[in-house]
């Protein structure tokens, strides 16, 4: 017991602390153009920085679907010559990002450019940061501003509404020798430039629709029911809910719906910018060894893992959780607070059922349990402001009910 209330008072210091932090630090906001069609007008903001020559960071996918033509074709008409790295995988390694570097190098590159969903932001990142910090083993910036130099321009093209890496101080690395999943978080990571169009995400098929929207979901409601949020962060978080109740589902159903895509598109956003600066908790956490040990898709797995820790801290967050639950127009002023928290869990639970969803982990393997908790609550603690502290054995447990 003793040992519990120290490190309780350790943990609840370090989240005062970084409440400050996030107070008072000089967080980038990246440019945005946006609409349907706006990326065409990135490579005219991309001459006039004066980069002459990018590397466009993708996958195999992507290029053979054709996403990125009517971009580098606009590349192409400004004159600036481009290299195509398109080796990225869901989960991308330290081997994936070192080959993206010696591309970058090869050809002699000055900017970079992530076209595609998290992991090609998250890719094209750390490539970024390897370029400019050439001494530093990517292992090494594991943690918060261990970045020490600028990256080279970076400009972000989401082709999913869910990361919302494109405006966040955040990215995320597998290591498959030791099937760990870390993040590196540091102000140098955010992209000068975010192109939100619609239109790069119609052809999304509705399973990735629905499991980055519920990615963008859990952002805003970790960052808001954590310790560490700020009016800024409340109301995007706030604003992140209601598009993502009022148009996830329609997204789901048809991808055509431009409305509904570009709405999705401004949630993932303002879900990003909250969390950056409020930061996240237990489902992140989770989500990130699931994705390190198994391959997980981290917004499959981080839908899954929701309500399941929700409903662990729904007590302590009782208020917040009805505050969103009004924000998001599935309650009102006056109503029992118990009520609305629980009817907010209860949404969640429905929105994976009409998206079909699961609620377990096909993957997880019950002697795994162990080292994916302890893994989990060696990243959650101390950084996470969660709003209630997870021991071992609470953890264990929770981990377990997501066993198919």
């Amino acid at each position: 017991m003793i040992l519990k209330a120290y490190q309780t008072v350790r943990y609840r210091t370090q989240h005062k602390v970084m409440k400050y932090l996030s107070m008072v630090l000089p967080f980038p906001v990246p440019d945005i153009l946006q609409g349907p069609g706006s990326v065409k007008k990135l490579a005219r903001r991309i001459q006039a920085d004066g980069v002459k020559n990018v590397i466009v960071v993708t996958d195999k996918v992507l290029m053979e679907l054709g996403l990125p033509d009517v971009f580098l074709d606009s590349l192409d008409e400004s004159g600036i010559e481009y290299t195509i790295y398109d080796e990225v995988m869901p989960n991308p390694t330290i081997e994936c990002i070192e080959d993206g570097v010696k591309v970058y190098k090869a050809e002699k590159c000055n900017g970079i450019v992530a076209f595609g969903g998290g992991s090609a932001m998250d890719c094209a990142k750390i490539i970024g940061a390897r370029v400019s910090n050439g001494y530093m083993p990517i292992r090494r910036m594991k943690g918060n501003f261990m970045v020490w130099l600028p990256l080279p321009p970076l400009y972000a093209i989401p082709t999913t509404a869910g990361t919302g890496s494109e405006t966040t101080v955040a990215a995320v690395v597998s290591d498959p020798k030791t099937h760990e999943k870390f993040a590196i978080n540091d102000l140098k990571l955010v992209p000068k430039v975010a192109v939100l169009d619609p239109e790069l995400m119609v052809g999304l098929p509705p399973h990735i629709t629905s499991t980055t929207g519920m990615d963008a979901l859990t952002h805003a409601v970790e960052a808001y029911i954590g310790l560490n949020g700020n009016p800024f962060t409340d109301d995007k978080a706030k604003a992140a809910t209601l598009l993502i109740f009022e148009n996830l589902e329609k997204a789901y159903s048809n991808g055509s719906d431009l409305e509904a895509r570009n709405n999705m598109a401004l949630a993932s956003y303002y879900a990003g910018t909250a969390f950056t600066r409020a930061y996240v908790g237990y489902v992140h956490a989770i989500a990130h060894n699931m994705g390190g040990m198994y391959g997980v898709p981290h917004g499959l797995a981080n839908a899954i893992i929701l309500a399941p820790v929700l409903e662990f801290c729904r007590k302590e967050s009782e208020k917040k959780l009805a505050d969103l639950a009004i924000a998001g127009g599935i309650g009102e002023l006056g109503e029992p607070a118990e009520d609305l928290s629980i009817r907010f869990i209860e949404k969640i639970k429905t929105m994976n059922k009409n998206m079909k969803i699961p609620s377990t982990i096909k993957e997880l393997k019950k002697e795994d349990i162990p080292l994916i908790a302890k893994r989990a609550l060696a990243e959650a603690h101390p950084d996470y402001p969660v709003p209630r502290i997870m021991t071992m054995e609470e953890c264990k447990k929770l981990i377990g009910k997501l066993l198919s």
